[in-house]
């Protein structure tokens, strides 16, 4: 079998945070995002929570909560940043303001070419680009 007639498709994207609870209030209840899936593993120690903008897509964002972990994640220099859809930047990035979301970057045009675009953080500093379709 070729590649070719292989389909790939992205299922979901893992964030380890270090509180739970301000990753759901950013990501379900600023952001908006449907909690699919919220399971934990007691033999683990550890939750994972699957969240998703439309529960009918097959993309979603896993929140990894390791119980026992006190200092915050290194972020690595290999991690960019997650990229989110927005309709209307302006109005996003006041709305994220207003909720307290610390902002990098307000509504900008990208360096070397025509979209606007801005850039957040989220509770654990992960950064999070906005953008709006072309």
């Amino acid at each position: 079998m070729s590649t070719s007639e292989i389909q790939f498709g992205l299922d979901h994207v893992m964030l380890r945070v270090l509180d739970l609870e301000k990753s759901l209030a950013f990501y379900r209840d600023i952001l908006g995002m449907k909690v699919l899936r919220h399971t934990d593993y007691e033999s683990g120690r550890f939750t994972n929570v699957f969240l998703s903008f439309n529960e009918n897509t097959e993309s979603s964002l896993e929140l990894t909560y390791n119980w026992d972990q006190q200092e915050p994640y290194e972020k690595g220099q290999a991690f960019g940043h997650l990229a989110l859809m927005v309709n209307d930047i302006h109005k996003a990035v006041e709305k994220l303001a207003e909720s307290g979301v610390r902002i990098k970057t307000p509504p900008k045009q990208m360096n070397h070419g025509q979209r606007i675009i801005a850039f957040v953080f989220d509770p654990d500093e992960y950064l999070i680009e906005l953008i709006e379709p072309i």
